[in-house]
């Protein structure tokens, strides 16, 4: 029985992904008819795929979190202390004044980069010390760092938008000036996909993560070291959310210390959506991008039919709420 529903968690994402994109075929072509083929062409599918790299990267982080048990609820703050990192490191470099002489070298791009996903790792790395070492409830210490890292990125870029000159950074989100077909953040996206389904399956931090998350005392009477290893995966979890913050930045075009509000929501959905326990002890990197991609999905349907912003809120509430009664019922059935 146990088996029976551990291969239906497997495939339930795709059969969700598949379901969301046709109940939504079906209510364009019911409904806006004239937007159906914009829905089913290849360049909304682009779009899709593009937004859903900011999501996708900072969900892979929160994939290794939630399956060993924790929870994140800074990384929102953190992408958006990324992009002000990314900019404000990038502007250290910048030569002439701001206008059409205002350019940056290449070198100061890459340390703009580094820059932003070493500061969210480090942010990262202080959650997992304070919550492993103060034996705090992860839940409250990345609430109060949500607050922190928020009110440093807004310190850092003065409460304001942090303009940048142009740069090629800024085209990694877009697959129209590109010859790779889709956004180069898109293939960024795919790597990481690949990466983390490697680490969490062949590799011996894969499998302690798993067995932290399924029961944390039996891990430590196994001799894994839990505390040094959930310190390192909220690290590992802080630098995903640092690429992720990057790729916000090459969205954007500019860092901002105000953004990002509330995507934390949609992070923690897409690992949930796609399969991930928040008891701990499941989900996978094939799943998370499942849960992500079904989110834009449903997002670029609801924009299709002109459904309000506040509708696809209760929308998306009501589809995590689902996700998370699923995953008891599954786990309420796989015990008998």
């Amino acid at each position: 029985m146990k088996n029976i529903f551990a291969k239906l968690g497997m495939i339930l994402p795709f059969l969700g992904l598949i379901f969301v994109f046709l109940i939504f075929t079906g209510l364009i072509a019911a409904f806006e008819p004239d937007s159906l083929s914009r829905f089913l062409s290849m360049r909304n599918m682009q779009t899709v795929l593009m937004q859903t790299t900011i999501v996708g990267i900072g969900a892979l982080g929160m994939t290794f979190v939630i399956i060993s048990g924790g929870i994140d609820l800074s990384v929102g703050s953190i992408i958006a202390l990324a992009t002000v990192v990314t900019a404000s490191v990038m502007n250290l470099g910048a030569l002439g004044t701001y206008g059409n002489d205002w350019a940056v070298s290449g070198f100061w791009v890459f340390i703009g980069c580094i820059s932003a996903i070493v500061a969210a790792a480090l942010c990262g790395l202080v959650t997992g010390v304070i919550s492993t070492k103060g034996k705090i409830v992860p839940f409250i210490v990345t609430l109060g760092m949500m607050q922190v890292v928020r009110g440093i990125a807004k310190w850092i870029g003065k409460n304001e938008m942090v303009r940048t000159p142009d740069n090629a950074l800024q085209t990694f989100m877009d697959p129209v000036h590109t010859t790779l077909f889709f956004a180069p953040g898109v293939y960024i996206l795919l790597f990481l996909t690949i990466s983390t389904f490697l680490v969490l399956k062949y590799t011996v931090f894969g499998r302690y993560t798993y067995a932290i998350g399924s029961s944390e005392n039996t891990a430590r009477l196994c001799g894994i070291a839990v505390s040094r290893y959930r310190i390192i995966i909220y690290t590992l979890c802080g630098a995903f959310t640092g690429v992720a913050g990057v790729m916000q930045y090459a969205t954007l075009g500019s860092g901002s210390p105000t953004e990002a509000v509330g995507l934390e929501l949609d992070i923690i959905a897409a690992v949930v959506i796609g399969g991930g326990s928040l008891d701990g002890g499941e989900g996978s990197a094939l799943g998370t991008i499942i849960g992500a991609l079904m989110l834009q999905v449903l997002r670029s349907g609801c924009v299709m039919l002109g459904v309000p912003s506040y509708i696809q809120e209760i929308i998306l509430g009501s589809i995590i709420v689902a996700a998370a009664a699923i995953d008891r019922l599954k786990h309420k059935k796989a015990k008998k």
